[in-house]
């Protein structure tokens, strides 16, 4: 079972009533109206934002505002101890994956749309990304990357994503991926 959607029910399962009225309105600005008169639990509240990317198990900053906001300490401890095991847990590949998006949200361009689609991130998410970040060509480039390796979770590896760059003749780029691996080693 997934630790961070265990960590999503357990902090569920605590929110009083009162507790969930009050996420829904300090979540007016990130999540629709209508989404949020759908809401009936914390889950729902949480389904939402996952949707949406704004919580992610490496992003868990929304979680941790809107439960420090609630001032449910008791709850923070319980992300705080998910993070420190998913930081042990984080295995070396984690960081070749960080440099090699670092290199290619430096050096893809307009054509990150071509990319995400060869990563198999829907048309949908693109949009999303697309309209969360209007004017940051790097930042949905970034983001379109950890949509892609949430959902292939252990298969997203930097082999795969240089074998994406190359089929979407991203060659360069894709070189300099395998260069800075090359160092690493």
């Amino acid at each position: 079972m997934d630790p961070f959607l265990v960590l999503l029910h357990t902090v569920s399962a605590g929110l009083s009533r009162d507790e969930l009225t009050e996420l829904k309105f300090l979540c007016h600005g990130r999540v629709g109206k209508r989404k949020l008169e759908r809401v009936q639990s914390g889950l729902d509240l949480f389904s939402v934002l996952l949707e949406q990317n704004d919580l992610e198990p490496q992003r868990t900053d929304v979680l941790r505002e809107l439960l420090a906001s609630l001032r449910r300490h008791d709850l923070l401890q319980r992300l705080d101890d998910f993070e420190a095991g998913a930081a042990a847990s984080a295995a070396p590949r984690e960081a070749d994956l960080r440099v090699a998006f670092d290199i290619v949200c430096d050096n893809v361009g307009r054509d990150w749309k071509r990319l995400a689609r060869q990563l198999k991130v829907s048309d949908t998410k693109i949009d999303g990304i697309e309209e969360r970040h209007p004017r940051n060509l790097s930042e949905r480039v970034r983001e379109s990357l950890r949509v892609w390796k949430n959902a292939e979770r252990e298969n997203a590896t930097v082999t795969r994503l240089v074998e994406a760059l190359r089929a979407c003749r991203m060659n360069l780029v894709a070189d300099l991926v395998e260069e800075e691996q090359a160092q690493e080693s």
